[in-house]
């Protein structure tokens, strides 16, 4: 099953269902889709839309996906990683009028850059990631959370 997530930015992000839809379209992608939406208007017999997902309900179907595609926010992505995810990450565009700027094009060059994700920067692209994702070995994601902690919890105890 392939999980998209387009955030809950109040701008569309129907571009990248419209990629998703062609690969179905193609017979690229066969597999069951369910994508949380936000604010993304679509309408499709091929994918099992929400608009938000509640918590558990998320948490379950990030569990049994197999794949995440996913817009470039950090939240979206570090939650696919921790969950031992495949990850497809798309930047919303300002020029699509899809985000006020172009930051998430730095979030998902970082996290591509470090070997964590697959980028999806043209869209014509898709059907070469999604071969690509198959023998992607994304590297394990460790949380750098304990070290800070500790950094924190150090600075107070010595002053």
């Amino acid at each position: 099953m392939i999980f998209v997530t387009l955030g809950t930015q109040d701008k569309s992000f129907k571009r990248l269902l419209d990629a998703i839809q062609k690969e179905i379209d193609k017979g690229n992608i066969k597999e069951k889709v369910i994508v949380q939406a936000g604010h993304t208007k679509y309408e499709t017999k091929d994918m099992e839309i929400f608009d938000l997902i509640d918590r558990e309900k998320f948490r379950e179907i990030m569990s049994e996906c197999d794949l995440l595609i996913t817009h470039g926010g950090v939240g979206s992505i570090l939650t696919g990683l921790q969950n031992n995810k495949k990850v497809i990450a798309a930047p919303r565009l300002k020029e699509y009028k899809e985000h006020t700027n172009n930051h998430q094009l730095e979030i998902i060059e970082k996290f591509s850059d470090a070997g964590y994700i697959l980028p999806l920067y043209d869209f014509d692209n898709l059907e070469k990631l999604l071969k690509d994702i198959k023998k992607f070995k994304p590297k394990k994601y460790k949380s750098n959370t304990e070290n800070m902690i500790k950094l924190i919890e150090n600075y107070i105890d010595n002053n």
